[in-house]
């Protein structure tokens, strides 16, 4: 395999690489073995048809295309190999020459790495993150528990108040006709929720259990129904049940029934320290967005279109993988938002281009302070790998080839750029 490099305009270059005759050859008698069982000649067996005979029958080129599609992917790998640039996009292929005894060669167009205008980096201004916590947010979380271990007890002797469950029966008319879809029977409704279309709720407030009540309300206008929007609508109403919600007593057995402590003061103390913590990840995460963000805002970063289009569909396709978890495929979730993977693509564009920026500024530090991971810090984050993966550390090191463990020792320079540009800012 020999390359040749030639830089464009725009961070672009075209990578001209030839495969030799020989390899070809191999490629195109390759191909024959495995398909000739399949081709059919008069006069001779399924898989006894020689070479030969097939391509003076179909063209020469009958096997071309294959052998191409065989050799491409490593021939481009190799090429990415011996460049001296770096790649950052898919590469756009163009084969020029395909011919049993001669070379193959192909070219692909590629963006490299753009060369940078790196900002001010060291001695950062940027706002100070409060990380205290106070007694409201400590109550507060206090309030969500007890509001999750309340009891709902039936009420018998008021009518409905604001914050009930009630149970109901309902017929809604427009002009005085029942309307598709505006009937219901024992009807769960929480008084307050804003579950129903806006003052429905509201008029529930008195009813009495047993009793009709008229509800009278106007359909949005951008109501779903479009035969409703807008629409004066009349429903009668049956409350069938009350509840109201019981909240537990806030004491020392409420504590200990909730959590592993014995007391109140335990649990609350508990709570602020989970509390605390979480505010100083949060606080390290925006004072690392805030830094970077400044750094980007003072550098001079231009991005290949390439670059950048190979960044959003790798979001996406991760954005894939994720949903695929949670039971979902990407077709799915295109039909239930009623959008497609281009207009995910472009969605998806700002956040592309911040992580790309963010990337390079850090690698520009990490190049000019120095900074370099060594052998130790690699095996202690295959270590920390292997933890999240159970399984043993040396294994995931022979999994990761070499151009894998070149990403990882690149991430971690990353990241102590990052604690670099961090340590050195400024809180105003």
């Amino acid at each position: 395999m020999s390359l040749q490099v030639e830089k464009l305009e725009k961070n672009m270059a075209k990578l001209t690489i030839e495969v030799s005759a020989e390899e070809l050859e191999k490629a195109i008698e390759s191909v024959y073995q495995r398909s000739k069982k399949n081709i059919s000649v008069p006069g001779f067996r399924k898989g006894k048809v020689p070479r030969k005979m097939i391509e003076r029958m179909y063209g020469k080129e009958v096997f071309y295309e294959d052998a191409v599609n065989d050799l491409l992917p490593d021939a481009y790998e190799d090429a990415l190999e011996e460049c001296e640039e770096e790649i950052v996009s898919s590469p756009k292929i163009e084969v020029i020459q395909v011919e049993a005894g001669k070379p193959l060669i192909f070219t692909a167009e590629v963006a490299t790495k753009p060369e940078i205008g790196l900002g001010k980096y060291k001695g950062v201004k940027i706002d100070k993150i409060d990380t205290e916590v106070t007694e409201e947010e400590v109550n507060a979380q206090v309030d969500r528990e007890r509001e999750n271990n309340a009891r709902n007890i039936a009420v018998e002797d008021r009518p409905v108040k604001d914050g009930d469950m009630t149970v109901i029966d309902f017929e809604g008319f427009v002009d005085g006709v029942a309307f598709e879809g505006g009937k219901g029977e024992d009807y769960p409704l929480t008084i307050g929720s804003g579950a129903f279309i806006p003052g429905f709720e509201e008029q529930l407030v008195g009813a009495e259990i047993g009793k009709e009540v008229e509800v009278n309300v106007t359909f949005p206008e951008n109501y779903q129904a479009e035969e409703l929007k807008g629409k004066a609508a009349l429903f009668k109403c049956t409350v069938k049940e009350i509840k109201e919600k019981e909240l537990p007593e806030l004491d020392d057995e409420f504590a200990s029934e909730v959590s592993e402590f014995e007391t109140l003061a335990e649990y609350k103390e508990d709570i602020k320290k989970n509390l605390s913590e979480r505010k100083a990840q949060e606080a390290k995460r925006a004072k690392e967005d805030a830094v970077i963000d400044a750094i980007i805002n003072d550098s001079d970063i231009e991005i290949p279109d390439p670059m950048l289009e190979t960044e959003q569909r790798h979001m996406a396709d991760d954005f894939g993988q994720r949903i695929q978890m949670q039971g979902i495929n990407l077709e799915q979730y295109f039909q239930i938002t009623g959008s497609s993977y281009d207009t995910l693509v472009e969605q998806i564009k700002p956040q592309a281009e911040k992580r790309i920026k963010s990337r390079l500024v850090l690698e520009a530090v990490a190049a000019k302070e120095g900074i370099e991971v060594s052998e130790e810090e690699y095996v202690k984050e295959t270590e920390r790998m292997a933890e999240i993966y159970q399984m043993e550390a040396e294994k995931v090191r022979e999994m990761l080839g070499e151009k894998e463990k070149k990403q990882v020792m690149k991430d971690l320079a990353i990241q102590k750029a990052v604690d670099f540009v961090v340590e050195n800012a400024k809180e105003k």
